[in-house]
């Protein structure tokens, strides 16, 4: 269940004038370091997450504090993935105890992929006052292993994420949704080991397949 619940994409907001015509939106890749929080819900109901997040794009460190409940049991959850290093570490700050597992799978970056197709542009509430609402663009693509589809929504300034969907055999139906994002990082030491992770010994496990998998 550990790995059922590592999961994820993210949100930032203003009115913009729609964009010319001749002005197509286009595939973008959102801020290298972002921080915010997330909420993951499933068609099954047999998950549900309230998430915060740290993205560090350029160092390739993601960290992810988690509270949720899955097939009625409530759970948390605090793992920092290090994907140069190929670890994983899951936390516990009130046991002062940390595990390492490997991780051997490729960082991909929070981005629209370049072949993915443009569904549409919308004003997320009203148009008709300024900063009434916020200028998105939904895309649609095939996932990393071609397992199905995805559904996602950027902001059309910024690229910043808004929410994602797509569609897993166990669950169903996987809606993320992200907001109180914010371009940068308030503490970045929150993306290194503690202290007491020192010393912990590398254990064999499953890993999730990139940042988009964590949660399933």
């Amino acid at each position: 269940m550990r790995q059922l619940v590592v999961l994820v994409c993210l949100l930032a907001g203003c009115l913009a004038e729609k964009p010319h015509p001749a002005e197509k939106p286009h595939p973008c890749a959102s801020p290298p370091l972002l921080s915010g929080a997330l909420t993951v819900a499933t068609q099954s109901e047999k998950l549900w997450t309230y998430t915060r997040y740290l993205y560090d794009a350029m160092g390739q460190r993601v960290r992810l504090f988690e509270m949720g409940t899955y097939e009625n049991k409530s759970f948390t959850f605090d793992v920092l993935l290090l994907f140069r290093e190929g670890a994983m570490y899951e936390i516990s700050y009130h046991n002062h105890t940390c595990k390492k597992m490997p991780l051997k799978a490729d960082f991909q970056p929070l981005a629209i992929p370049k072949d993915a197709n443009l569904l549409g542009q919308a004003v997320l509430g009203s148009s008709s006052a300024p900063g009434a609402g916020l200028l998105v663009n939904t895309w649609m693509g095939d996932l990393p292993d071609k397992s199905g589809k995805y559904i996602s929504t950027v902001t059309e300034f910024g690229c910043i994420p808004v929410s994602t969907s797509y569609q897993t055999k166990e669950l169903g139906w996987v809606v993320i949704s992200y907001f109180n994002n914010v371009i940068g990082l308030e503490d970045p030491a929150l993306l290194n080991p503690p202290d007491f992770c020192a010393d912990a010994e590398t254990k064999s496990g499953e890993e999730p397949k990139d940042f988009h998998s964590l949660f399933l």
